[in-house]
């Protein structure tokens, strides 16, 4: 048996999970536990439009909860959209507030509550512990099984001047709350699902191997690939079936609270500059970069061990194979996975110019979750990475 000394860790759990089909119909309760007598409900016109927020608003005031909506939040959100939506949380005189939605919808939740609570703009908040004051009760629900913003403490809100994508960290603005009902995730388009699914996968395959992976983020993270690898194929063919967005979801949600004790690495800082500079889709742009990710961190040894486990206890390798063998596995289910969901074969599919690659790179090496990269990555490593996924 090894003798390496566990890593370690300090942990405090912040969100209560609640899950299970129909358990919308809870939030009522669940909002008057928290001393609830008046919500903002922060989500987009799509939620709207399937009946999800009218449900939430029917729910809350059958309570005796008043509620004011917000349903302008658009994807990626910026300083703008949460200007707007503190304006609408300035004229209810609220005393929770509900993210409902893709990560979008809690990001700008979160940021509302940053503002709201502890004033200034969001630029003040850009790093760790920068809020001063408490901030108000938050009840996550997500109807998209990828972010797993649920089960964070940061609100990821974009400089609508610079376009610099802000990480807020608190952990007062974690949820108290996350409820988590799959019958909400059977109204997601086929791309949102693809997609989202894809980014819930890399954040499983990411956090189990970062510099600032424990036992129990290993834990999260491996239940979490577990429940995703298999599922995300299964609702791609079979959109309805309640089985497999019940395991999306509570995937998603697991690898989100593994991003809480693990954090991310190169992938996504990879990711960040192809979003930003050529509007691939987040998902997308993550799962571009993964394969190629995983090849990288897997000529550490002891990385390359971790990835072999991961595919033994998901069934994509079997006890029998050599550690190479097992990563290999790993990788080529990867791809098939990213085949079936419709992400680009490569970078010149999905947009990008490859002249740009070098500053690319460079801002891709500037990005803050390559620092928790298990293999020391450079400017020179990204170029690589990018010119190694082209095509």
């Amino acid at each position: 048996m090894s003798d390496l000394i566990p890593a370690a860790f300090d942990v405090t759990p912040r969100t209560r999970l609640v899950f299970g089909a129909g358990t919308l119909s809870r939030i009522g309760a669940l909002a008057r536990e928290l001393g609830a007598t008046k919500a903002l409900v922060v989500t987009g016109r799509c939620i709207v439009a399937a009946g999800h927020a009218g449900r939430t608003e029917e729910y809350l005031r059958q309570a005796g909860i008043g509620v004011t909506i917000f349903d302008a939040v658009r994807e990626n959100p910026t300083t703008v959209d949460v200007d707007r939506c503190l304006a609408v949380a300035r004229e209810g005189t609220i005393d929770l507030i509900l993210g409902l939605g893709g990560g979008s919808s809690m990001d700008t939740a979160k940021g509302t509550n940053f503002l709201l609570t502890n004033g200034g703009v969001m630029q003040d908040y850009w790093g760790v512990g920068k809020a001063t004051r408490p901030m108000l009760p938050m009840i996550a629900i997500p109807t998209t099984s990828g972010t797993g913003s649920e089960c964070q403490s940061a609100a990821l809100i974009a400089d609508d001047v610079t376009h610099q994508k802000m990480a807020c960290l608190d952990p007062k603005a974690a949820a108290r709350i996350a409820l988590l009902d799959p019958e909400l995730t059977l109204s997601q388009p086929a791309r949102v699902t693809a997609v989202t699914g894809v980014d819930a996968i890399a954040h499983a395959l990411e956090t189990a191997v970062t510099k600032r992976r424990n036992p129990l983020s290993s834990l999260y993270s491996q239940e979490a690939f577990r429940l995703l690898i298999g599922s995300l194929p299964l609702v791609l063919s079979e959109p309805g079936n309640l089985a497999g967005r019940s395991r999306m979801l509570l995937g998603a949600a697991l690898a989100g609270t593994a991003i809480e004790l693990s954090m991310l690495g190169a992938a996504h800082a990879a990711a960040n500059p192809l979003t930003a500079r050529f509007n691939v889709v987040h998902g997308a742009a993550v799962g571009l970069m993964l394969p190629a990710v995983i090849r990288f961190n897997a000529v550490l040894p002891e990385i390359a061990g971790i990835y072999a486990r991961l595919a033994v206890d998901a069934g994509i390798a079997g006890t029998h194979l050599p550690t190479s063998a097992a990563v290999q596995a790993l990788v080529e289910t990867v791809v098939q996975v990213l085949k079936q969901a419709g992400i680009p074969s490569g970078l010149q599919e999905a947009g990008v110019d490859p002249a740009l690659i070098p500053t690319l790179a460079t801002e891709a090496a500037q990005q803050w979750t390559a620092g928790f990269n298990p293999r020391t990555i450079t400017a020179p490593d990204f170029e690589q990475l990018y010119r190694a996924t082209l095509r």
